[in-house]
């Protein structure tokens, strides 16, 4: 039996623990082509997220990513999180919150993007199902690899 990380785990209970205190959680994530957020607001490789119910919509975060739509200047985004990229979670209000190591994803594991798809043989493109039922909760243009 493979390990689980406890990483996602413990960001759900900070994540639900902020909201239980009536706080604003947050993350600074490690950005890298294997992140999808916009790019304009990454300052050292790193952003900052309001994760609150106010900001962002459809938040999921399950054990493999953290995903919502968010408005940035009026403009909505998805915003693809790889949980191993999640470095802090903390309360804007007092700033408590914790800190993890970056666990950088494989290019096995990274979602499929538009420049992807046009780059794959047709026949590739039928094999691959266009959702996974399974470990991701099926999300939609996540690539499985077994």
């Amino acid at each position: 039996m493979s390990k689980l990380s406890t990483k996602p785990y413990i960001l759900r209970a900070l994540y639900q623990w902020a909201l239980d205190s009536g706080y604003t959680p947050h993350i600074v994530a490690w950005v890298n082509d294997k992140t999808c957020v916009p790019r304009q607001y990454v300052r050292d490789n790193e952003i900052v997220l309001n994760i609150g119910a106010a900001a962002a919509h459809n938040l999921n975060i399950d054990n493999e990513w953290v995903n919502f739509a968010a408005r940035f200047n009026g403009v909505s985004h998805d915003i693809w999180i790889p949980v191993g990229h999640v470095i802090t979670l903390f309360a804007r209000e007092t700033g408590e919150g914790m800190g993890f190591e970056v666990e950088p994803l494989t290019d096995d594991d990274a979602p499929i993007t538009e420049a992807d798809e046009a780059a794959e043989p047709e026949d590739a493109a039928e094999s691959k199902p266009a959702e996974d039922s399974g470990k991701s909760g099926g999300k939609k243009g996540l690539k499985i690899v077994k």
